[in-house]
């Protein structure tokens, strides 16, 4: 199993630790979209020892950080695709934190839930 991931140079490295690092995601869905990735290749989060679950969060705290420093966004998505059916598409641990900006979606309630559109509006009874 390879990784786009372990291609990119560490020069693409926005932040980095023992077990994982930073890299901007190739295809942002917004300004300053970055991904956070196990250094060793493991495919999904349940896959990951809990050492290397912990590297990861660390560095979404980091990430964080940092994008509000340089993008000053006004909220956050941050999550993971575990599977085909959940839309992995690259079989490698890591973690979208994707900064959120007022106006860039009409009505962001529900967030994440939208991944399932006919299941996402809970508040209006529909």
């Amino acid at each position: 199993m390879t990784s786009p991931f372990l291609d990119r140079p560490a020069t693409e490295h926005v932040a980095t630790n023992e077990l994982a690092f930073a890299i901007r995601d190739a295809f942002p869905v917004s300004p300053g979209h970055t991904l956070v990735v196990t250094r060793r290749l493991v495919a999904t989060w349940f896959d990951a020892t809990v050492d290397e679950q912990v590297a990861v969060m660390a560095l979404v705290n980091v990430v964080k950080s940092l994008l509000d420093a340089t993008h000053q966004p006004d909220g956050y998505n941050v999550g993971f695709n575990a599977g085909g059916t959940a839309g992995q598409t690259v079989p490698h641990l890591h973690i979208h934190v994707i900064p959120r900006y007022r106006g860039d979606r009409p009505d962001p309630r529900g967030g994440v839930r939208w991944v399932l559109p006919d299941k996402a509006d809970y508040w209006t009874g529909r």
